[in-house]
């Protein structure tokens, strides 16, 4: 019997969001949340019911003790976050927008999570999991972390276990885009589940459409990949299905970061139920589409009723090919 749902690893930081609007500079007054895209997909698993495990370390600092205690109230299993005596832990300034995407500025080099290694992988531990959930972003923090991540994926897949990869790509943590995009490709190819918004995707491939993107993906051998479209839904794509789920209306659009981690929140657990690609698909539209209507990264996620109702209760359609 499995203890964990998921399981996945990456870089948690203090994040501190600009009470007022305006430029950063001159803001002066700000509120402590949590950041990370890899701390958001546990938190929206955890919120759905799933055993959700964040692996990383942190600094024996007042950040580290706000980033344990945060995933830990949110029900987040936190054994294996390590702290380091030596190295902080990073944080990051996020403005305040009514519409579009924030200005948002890191304090992240040398990082205690930028150090995580293959040394400190529990294999006792990971075995528990079903399933191994990555981003692109702890392959830009460090050669130590980049090798944290091979080490995990080519463990996950020895034991014949799922992986879904989404790209996240943050060109400012890399030396070149050649170097972001030969990396990223060479994990996203080992992955089965692939996920990339459509801009990264037409970035990492050099393909235009959809359809090519997947077809790119698909024939390095990966299971399925899915695109996320933004207000327009998301498209997908396997070697039997492909189609385009159309997304929810949003009356607003308050912050449009962690859509993304929503929506793999919702592919995820739809998989771990067993629904059909479709309904996952349909089910990480609706998460996004709840996340865009919320100040900060994750606390639009709904639990499980929350979901269920606002699906139940939108207009929404779908295309199969």
């Amino acid at each position: 019997m499995h203890s964990i749902d998921v399981i996945t690893f990456g870089e948690a930081m203090a994040m501190f969001i600009a009470d007022s609007c305006g430029p950063l500079h001159e803001v002066q007054h700000f509120t402590m949340e949590l950041a990370g895209a890899e701390t958001n997909v546990a938190i929206g698993l955890a919120k759905l019911g799933y055993k959700a495990s964040f692996v990383s370390k942190v600094g024996a600092d007042a950040f580290g003790k706000f980033i344990t205690e945060n995933l830990q109230k949110n029900r987040v299993h936190i054994e294996q976050i390590m702290t380091d005596a030596y190295f902080p832990t990073g944080f990051q300034l996020k403005s305040r927008v009514t519409k579009g995407d924030p200005e948002v500025q890191y304090f992240r080099k040398g990082s205690a999570a930028s150090h995580l290694a293959i040394a400190d992988f529990d294999e006792d531990y990971f075995q528990k999991a079903k399933h191994l959930h990555m981003t692109g972003i702890p392959l830009a923090l460090s050669l130590e972390t980049r090798d944290f991540a091979q080490h995990a994926l080519s463990f996950f897949k020895r034991e014949r276990k799922k992986v879904s990869f989404d790209p996240n790509l943050r060109p400012n943590l890399w030396n070149s885009e050649k170097e972001m995009v030969d990396t990223i490709n060479f994990f996203a190819k080992q992955a089965n589940y692939v996920l990339p918004g459509l801009e990264e995707g037409i970035k990492l491939t050099g393909y235009q459409t959809p359809a090519d993107i997947g077809s790119y993906y698909l024939d390095a051998g990966v299971e399925l990949v899915i695109i996320k479209l933004g207000a327009r839904g998301a498209y997908y794509k396997s070697p039997t299905e492909e189609g385009t789920i159309y997304g929810y209306p949003v009356a607003k659009v308050i912050d449009t970061v962690g859509a993304g981690d929503g929506f793999a929140v919702g592919v995820i657990s739809g998989f771990l139920e067993g629904l059909t690609v479709e309904e996952s698909v349909q089910r990480g539209n609706a998460i996004g589409a709840l996340a865009v209507q919320s100040l900060g990264d994750n606390t639009g996620y709904p639990d499980k009723q929350e979901l269920r109702h606002f699906i139940n209760n939108q207009s929404q359609r779908s295309v199969r090919i």
